[in-house]
């Protein structure tokens, strides 16, 4: 296993930012059946995950009981189909399993690294032993590799990559440009997936059960309040909306409550300037990382709202703002 818009010139200069590329979203899977595997202890440093000569090296493979490998405790994964768990267990039972899971040794005890898929098929295809490769890892590493490996099995629903980066970050003590880099993905990629979890819980559910998409909970970011986000996002399912439809009845409704005259016709014009503003809020959310909000009178007069979550996020989007675009450049460059 391997670890793994552009804004427009004058927008570019005022910020002093170049934004990254946005990434594609991996898809998800629904559905958990009940397994019991052993718990887990505590954390494990670097020193700790080293073995001693006598024990199992690191390369080794091993045929490991199935019910004494104990849970990956970084797993971000939380929903696993049953369907496909069965499939699995089928395919298992016919051809055996083509690639080991990955196992790190914790005192007496083997932890799961990666493969909980694979080792959920061999309990419900009724294996007692597995084959297993053996990893030195302390946990940071562990942390790494299960959200790598889901990211690249597209395995995860958005709000469960976005809970694990937040975990990520709170437990390490590290920045979004940190994990990127240690994750080889963009920093944007990052951001936008943990600013959906600003959002209320039921428009979060809805994401889970694939009822709205990414797009459309992006959409719903800049609203003022929980009560008209869930509305949107019923009102979405309701009526099949699209993300663009959703984005232009948002802007409409941001434009109503600040006392902004209703659009007349032609409504073409209307449509075009709506879809403008949202898509330079899109660009600087990307070139910021975080929720921009940009609200527009009939006039052409109008303001932007930059959100910040806690004082490390305000510092470091005053440095972004305030930056040099030369030393910017050359630090993108490095």
């Amino acid at each position: 296993m391997s670890k793994k818009r552009r804004l427009g010139r004058g927008l570019a200069e005022l910020l002093a930012v170049e934004p990254e590329t946005k990434q594609p979203e991996p898809a998800d899977a629904t559905g958990k059946p009940d397994l019991k595997i052993a718990d887990t202890p505590g954390p494990v440093s670097e020193r700790e995950s080293e073995l001693p000569a006598d024990q199992p090296q690191e390369g080794d493979l091993l045929e490991l009981a199935v019910d004494e490998i104990q849970d990956n405790p970084f797993q971000p994964r939380r929903i696993f189909h049953e369907a496909e768990i069965a499939s699995l267990a089928e395919s298992l039972k016919a051809h055996d399993i083509l690639q080991p899971i990955l196992v790190r040794r914790v005192k007496d005890k083997y932890q799961l690294i990666s493969g909980e898929r694979r080792l959920r098929a061999a309990i419900k295809a009724g294996w007692s032993t597995i084959a297993a490769r053996l990893r030195i890892a302390d946990d940071r590493l562990v942390a790494e590799l299960a959200i790598v490996e889901n990211l690249q099995r597209k395995d995860l629903n958005p709000i469960e990559k976005a809970l694990s980066f937040r975990r990520y970050l709170d437990e390490h003590k590290c920045t979004q440009e940190d994990l990127a880099g240690r994750l080889k993905i963009d920093r944007s990629t990052i951001a936008n997936l943990m600013r959906l979890l600003e959002l209320p819980d039921p428009v979060l559910d809805a994401i889970r059960n694939e009822n709205i998409s990414a797009g459309h909970a992006r959409a719903l970011l800049p609203l003022d309040n929980d009560r008209q986000q869930v509305v949107f996002c019923t009102r979405i399912q309701k009526e099949s909306l699209s993300v663009r439809d959703t984005e232009e009845l948002v802007q409409q409704k941001i434009l109503e409550e600040d006392g902004t005259p209703q659009p007349t016709p032609p409504r073409r014009r209307t449509s075009t300037v709506n879809r403008q503003v949202a898509d330079l809020e899109q660009e600087l959310r990307m070139a910021l990382g975080t929720k921009v909000e940009i609200r527009q009178s009939r006039s052409g007069r109008g303001r932007i709202v930059i959100h910040f979550s806690n004082n490390g996020e305000f510092e470091r989007l005053r440095k972004l703002l305030h930056a040099d675009p030369a030393t910017t450049a050359d630090r993108k460059a490095g």
